[in-house]
């Protein structure tokens, strides 16, 4: 595999920051081009995040002295990169210009903003759920008139742990789903430091969370139609999302219904599915794939371990306590890191499977 040149749009930010640990070493990726607002272009990258350096591994020496460049200059960012990576924080409006510029300056962008998740041909991949969306890039880029620029983007963090739970089960049937989601402080870009407030606190409502989290699995379990991809009205899901005082890593208490007459599997037989399921990023053996998607944990009465958000690297999912509801058919509770599975490394993932798939070449 050729090494590419990658570019960091929104490099300050948190997910931003992530993204430069996560590429620090990459087998594939070396980052040449740091970008960020106006305020911070021409500063040292060093100096623009001393004293808001929000992760706990040290900012990597390599990137210290790399200066910042403004995001505006389009043409700039993209002369010195094969694609990039977009983490800014803007309107939503703004965001869709800007990815819209970079692609049309043959500029590919994977994205981790939700400015682009509902365009028709824009795809939104959990590699190992709908590797195949891809595909709808040819469509983009007619749309676009580009031979090599696109967007692509990864779906929002708090249902990276119960979509991949549910997918597997989807071929047998499920058709009801009840998912409330216990966010943690990383996925509004916070630390405790930053928000103390929510020491030894919950709010019970995320703005816009339930609607992504109702909304965005029909899109990823959808099916490209012409120059689209087309929700799928096969599944109903009700979400209620909820912000606990949690560093990293987002829980969900699911429950599910399986479609009346279809023989519902056994308790057994899920487990047996989720412990073997693997999909494309498996299949090509990705960097940042976990070898296992899906980890079920058997002691039910235990505390959540911190351990079970860092699963192979933080890209596996942690799923117990699988049993039958008097309501629903089963229930479940699962678990993944937001910012690692979720955010900035469900962006890598997804554009590792873009390179061994030739859409970077």
């Amino acid at each position: 595999m050729k090494k590419y040149k990658v570019g960091i749009i929104g490099a300050t930010g948190m997910v931003g920051q992530r993204f430069t640990l996560l590429l620090e070493n990459h087998p594939w990726f070396e980052v040449t081009v740091l970008a960020a607002s106006k305020r911070s272009a021409g500063k040292t990258y060093g100096e623009t995040v001393e004293g808001r350096w929000h992760m706990t591994t040290p900012l990597p020496e390599k990137y210290k002295d790399m200066v910042i460049v403004d995001a505006e200059n389009v043409e700039e960012v993209a002369s010195q990169v094969d694609f990039c990576f977009c983490a800014v924080n803007m309107k939503k409006d703004e965001i869709r210009d800007l990815e819209d510029r970079y692609a049309k300056a043959e500029c590919p962008i994977v994205s981790n903003n939700s400015a682009h998740r509902f365009t028709d041909d824009v795809p939104m991949v959990i590699p190992e759920i709908n590797a195949d969306h891809i595909k709808i890039i040819d469509a983009q880029r007619k749309r676009l008139g580009t031979k090599r620029g696109f967007v692509a983007v990864k779906s929002n963090c708090s249902l990276q742990s119960y979509v991949p739970a549910i997918h597997p089960l989807k071929t047998l049937g499920v058709d009801k789903v009840l998912a409330c989601t216990y966010q943690a402080i990383s996925g509004a870009g916070k630390t405790f430091k930053t928000w103390p407030e929510m020491v030894d606190n919950v709010i019970p409502y995320i703005g816009g969370e339930e609607e992504k989290s109702e909304q965005e699995p029909l899109k990823i379990w959808g099916k490209i139609e012409g120059d689209k991809i087309v929700k799928t009205d096969d599944i109903s899901i009700t979400s209620q999302c909820i912000r606990v005082p949690v560093s990293d890593g987002h829980t969900a208490a699911v429950f599910m219904s399986f479609k009346d007459g279809v023989k519902k599997p056994t308790v057994e037989e899920i487990i047996d599915i989720w412990s073997n399921y693997s999909g494309r990023a498996q299949e090509l053996n990705l960097p940042s794939a976990p070898k296992h998607f899906l980890h079920y944990f058997t002691e039910p009465d235990r505390p959540q371990i911190k351990s079970e958000r860092n699963l192979e690297n933080g890209m596996a999912v942690s799923v117990g306590r699988l049993r039958p509801d008097t309501q629903y058919d089963y229930k479940f509770v699962c678990m993944s890191h937001n910012t690692l599975r979720g955010a900035a490394g469900g962006a890598v993932l997804l554009a590792e499977l873009l390179c061994a798939e030739g859409y970077m070449d």
